[in-house]
């Protein structure tokens, strides 16, 4: 199986870079911070925000993630829940979940079982460094934080106030980089600032290192504008 992994912090575009790849490839696609929003909905609605019950939540909840790039949707426990995750109050909570080492170890182990089924662009915040070590590319996505403020704020339109999006940012940043270090490329991981950079010109970087790799990626367009 092959395996494209796109790490980086909150908006920088990792989302959108890797369903546009998946879609050219013709793989499946994984979000891995979508498995940690599944037990934040989770949480929120039992009313556990202590660390054993968050972990223990975890590993007992049964989530179904779906791999189309063009239809990824969530449930947990059989309910969608594809919406939910995306709401403020879940990004301004997440962090409980995704810095606690027990519901961690469980999401990785079920992320690497995904992610040895099929051919996949997998995206997260340590999808480089602990999740798909072996994977054939792998990507440190980053940008100016005004930048990566901007292209959130424009996803959100007026869902949040400008604390609200610098919370669900730059607050985020901070506490995930407490366990993992997404802020530096690894040993193997290639840096790409998309800052200055277009889609089209980060996914073509992107298809040209997966080439370099040995991948086919077939008859798709490798120049950038």
């Amino acid at each position: 199986m092959f395996t494209i992994a796109i790490d980086g912090p909150a908006g920088v575009g990792k989302t959108t870079t890797s369903k546009t790849l998946a879609r050219l490839l013709g793989w499946g696609y994984l979000d891995t911070g979508a498995m940690y929003r599944a037990v934040a909905v989770g949480c929120l609605q039992a009313g556990i925000d202590d660390e054993q019950g968050i972990a223990q939540f975890c590993r007992e909840m049964d989530v179904e993630i779906s791999t189309d790039p063009d239809n990824p949707r969530i449930c947990l426990d059989g309910i969608d829940i594809t919406q939910a995750i995306r709401d403020p109050q879940t990004s301004a909570w997440v962090s409980k979940v995704s810095t606690n080492p027990g519901c961690r170890e469980n999401l990785v182990q079920r992320q690497q079982e995904i992610i040895a089924s099929k051919n996949l662009v997998a995206e997260g915040r340590d999808i480089t460094t602990v999740v798909a070590t072996d994977a054939q590319v792998r990507v440190l996505l980053t940008a100016d934080p005004a930048e990566r403020l901007s292209r959130r704020g424009a996803e959100l339109g007026d869902q949040v106030s400008s604390e609200e999006l610098h919370d669900q940012v730059i607050r985020r940043d901070r506490d995930d980089s407490t366990l993992v270090n997404f802020s530096q490329a690894a040993d193997g991981v290639v840096t790409i600032d998309s800052t200055w950079m277009d889609l089209d010109d980060v996914v073509a970087e992107i298809l040209g290192l997966a080439f370099e790799a040995g991948i086919d990626i077939g008859a798709i367009e490798l120049e950038s504008s």
